[in-house]
């Protein structure tokens, strides 16, 4: 990999009430090149739509990639940095029992396997204008499927 291959990625997903009708979005900037995807679901949760931008993104990539990953979702965060070890290793469950979008973790544990991601937290509605236009852009994709 050469610094050609580093990617920035930004991504939202929310939906309103919770759960309800959501979207997602990412914004994806390979040096001058910008690709944004959306998408909804008309009966979701905020996290199923978090985790599904962050899948979504990541299978958009076409050759492995350096990702600089950013999200303001400390669940997506926390869950692919932390948690995610511990839960491969009993069997993609929780020390208490059964594990939430277990079959969106997955997706997302197969899809990140070819790429080298630093995974960065963003503190959501705080100016950032990249995490500010896709959470702009999920929130019109959650009215969409509303």
């Amino acid at each position: 990999m050469t610094d050609s291959t580093v990617v920035t990625i930004y991504t939202d997903g929310g939906c309103h009430p919770n759960p309800g009708a959501g979207g997602w979005a990412a914004l994806l900037r390979f040096g001058k090149t910008e690709k944004i995807l959306t998408g909804s679901n008309s009966h979701t949760t905020n996290n199923q739509m978090e985790l599904t931008a962050a899948i979504e993104a990541l299978r958009a990539l076409n050759w492995p990639c350096r990702v600089e990953f950013y999200t303001d979702s400390e669940y997506l965060r926390r869950g692919i940095t932390e948690w995610m070890p511990t839960w491969k290793k009993r069997q993609w469950r929780r020390k208490d029992g059964a594990l939430a979008n277990v079959e969106l973790w997955k997706a997302l544990d197969q899809v990140i396997q070819t790429h080298q991601i630093a995974w960065h937290w963003v503190k959501g509605h705080s100016g950032n204008k990249d995490n500010e236009l896709v959470d702009r852009l999920a929130r019109q994709a959650a009215k969409k499927a509303g």
